[in-house]
């Protein structure tokens, strides 16, 4: 079984990989959103994709920065 990969984009959105299809979505109040045979993909960053909460590629229209490098966690002792 393949592991789930979530990638945040460079100045875009968070991909989500699922070699497995396996990933269940639900909104605010439980409603499943329909991932029937997806095995990826992405999730809205920016705000601004007509297609919430899945990305449309509206970031590169907007020219969307973001801070995409993951902090270093300081070592304690």
């Amino acid at each position: 079984m393949g592991q789930v990969t979530i990638t945040v984009k460079k100045n875009g959105s968070l991909r989500i990989d699922d070699p497995n299809g396996v990933i269940e979505m639900v909104d605010a109040e439980g409603n499943r959103y329909d991932l029937t045979g997806k095995t990826a993909f992405s999730l809205c960053r920016c705000g601004a994709s007509a297609n919430k909460p899945f990305c449309d590629g509206t970031h590169n229209k907007i020219a969307f920065q973001a801070n995409d490098t993951a902090p270093t966690v300081p070592k304690v002792g």
